[in-house]
């Protein structure tokens, strides 16, 4: 199959949608790849449906397509459950999780999703490949010409992609090593980046740990325990499996299951998707509460996956879905009860929440990708507040959209070290999704030019969708005017048009109209 458009979006995520539906709505033609057979990344694929956001998502920065995929899941809810107006006035969070003000089920995401993609698929302008992963690509002048995919289903059958643009929205960075575009990974350096808390040595390997996550239901009185995974005692101990965090201090932080404790509120109810109590408090539809584990105990970072041999990668990936499963194991057989005595037989793994025979995500929630050589690196000295006390914002003159969350960073091959330190608000600088030389290849996802630290502020939902949706955009700019992406941002009138090509979309380009000048 050879498949010919404007623009490639290579990679089905949050930033590779956004990217698609962009192109698509400026009248390109597209082919977006996905790798699995769902489309939607963090938020579908990788289970991480509570999404994680900044405190003003409500009102201000996301742009409108995020904002419309967030009203379009909790209408769903809100149709599926009868739900009436909140009593206090509040958005609807189906989960009532306490990490997220939008918890909610991935398949649901999954729909949303594809009812926003539809009509370009109608309209033939938008052409989706699922189970379809980069293998190869050529290159020519520093231009890529072409890319060849490959099926990741039973069958075997391959695509070759011709366009004007390719977009990398793989969760890895697959594309940057197959199209020799210069990329960074794991920690870099504090004489490189000047970073106060980059280590004295560059540690390529230092990768933040991914995490296989899964859903259980809570099925009060009834047994589900799994059979005991392989290596559970050594997982067990070496994690440890444990509800207890520590603080920065490294003093502990106590979680109880279901009760409130020393810590605050409960584990249980930390990304819960669903909340009977909410959803169905007379019973009318036999709803029990279902809940999301993503937690320390089941973040593996223990081994990379990024530039391993094919054997390491699937001993690694095999290795961290024991991990999981033996969290859970543990989680029915050993956690202490609140109420006395140990384990949780009644949570039942519900495979069909996550679409896999195993009950775990159909890929492993990813916290760090290969990341490109970009024209702007974004540094911990640009957005973290404590280093830059009388600012309003972090802020680029090229900005093409805004994000906001802690630099918040989990434990990393070879370190367990966890940071989750305040930022400013800030901007994406389109300079960090333009390679230093390869012409025609933008990042839309986790790949754009931050480092290790800033990498765990700019690879959350809001922040993904929006670099994906400015991605896009820009293709399709670059299409119009027939330049490259880097013109596109150096020649002051070109940006200033497409500066107000986003203006239209609604994406917000700074922080002004909420924390003043």
């Amino acid at each position: 199959m050879i498949c010919k458009v404007d623009v490639a979006v290579i990679g089905g995520g949050l930033g590779g949608v956004a990217a698609a539906l962009a192109a698509c709505e400026a009248g390109r033609s597209v082919v977006l790849t996905e790798a699995t057979d769902w489309l939607g990344g963090q938020m579908t694929s990788q289970g991480v449906s509570a999404l994680d956001e900044h405190e003003h998502i409500e009102s201000y920065g996301g742009t409108p397509s995020y904002m419309a995929l967030r009203e379009a899941i909790r209408a769903h809810y809100r149709a599926r459950y009868g739900v009436p107006a909140m009593p206090d006035g509040q958005p609807l969070n189906p989960g009532d999780g306490w990490v997220s003000r939008l918890c909610f089920e991935p398949r649901v995401g999954l729909t949303v999703l594809q009812t926003m993609l539809a009509p370009h698929i109608v309209s033939s302008r938008l052409v989706v490949l699922l189970n379809h992963a980069p293998k190869s690509a050529v290159v020519h002048d520093d231009r890529v010409t072409e890319v060849r995919l490959c099926t990741t289903a039973d069958e075997p059958a391959e695509a070759t992609i011709r366009a004007c643009f390719f977009l990398d929205a793989t969760e890895l960075g697959d594309l940057l090593p197959l199209t020799g575009t210069e990329y960074v990974t794991g920690a870099e350096s504090r004489a490189d980046t000047g970073e106060p808390d980059a280590p004295p040595e560059a540690r390529p390997g230092e990768v933040q740990g991914f995490t296989y996550c899964f859903a259980v239901e809570y099925c009060p009185g009834e047994h589900h325990v799994i059979e005991k995974p392989a290596s559970y005692e050594h997982m067990r101990d070496a994690q440890p499996y444990t509800l207890v965090l520590r603080n920065k201090d490294g003093s502990p932080r106590p979680f109880k299951m279901f009760a409130p404790g020393v810590a605050g509120l409960p584990f249980w109810s930390y990304r819960r998707l669903l909340s009977q109590a909410l959803l169905d408090p007379q019973g009318a539809y036999a709803l029990r509460d279902l809940a999301l584990i993503n937690w320390n105990s089941n973040d593996y970072h223990w081994r990379s996956i990024i530039d391993v041999s094919p054997q390491d990668r699937a001993a690694a990936l095999d290795e961290a879905r024991r991990l999981s499963l033996g969290f859970l194991y543990w989680l029915q057989t050993e956690c202490p009860r609140d109420e006395g005595g140990f384990g949780y037989p009644e949570l039942k793994l519900r495979p069909d929440v996550m679409g896999t025979a195993d009950g775990l995500s159909k890929f492993p929630y990813i916290r760090e990708s290969r990341r490109i050589v970009a024209l702007t690196r974004i540094m911990e000295q640009d957005i973290l507040a404590a280093l830059r006390p009388d600012a309003k914002q972090a802020a680029w003159r090229d900005s093409i959209g805004v994000g906001w969350y802690p630099m918040d960073l989990h434990p990393a091959v070879g370190n367990s070290r966890s940071m989750f330190e305040p930022t400013l608000p800030f901007q994406i600088p389109l300079g960090a999704l333009i390679p230093r030389r390869t012409e025609n290849l933008i990042a839309a996802c986790k790949n754009i030019g931050t480092t290790h630290l800033t990498n765990g502020a700019y690879r959350l939902h809001p922040v993904e969708w929006n670099i994906g949706e400015s991605a896009g955009a820009l293709a399709a700019f670059c299409c119009e005017v027939g330049v490259a992406p880097r013109a596109a941002r150096d020649d002051a009138t070109l940006f200033a048009r497409f500066q107000d090509r986003l203006r239209a979309r609604g994406v917000p380009l700074d922080w002004l109209p909420l924390v003043g000048h």
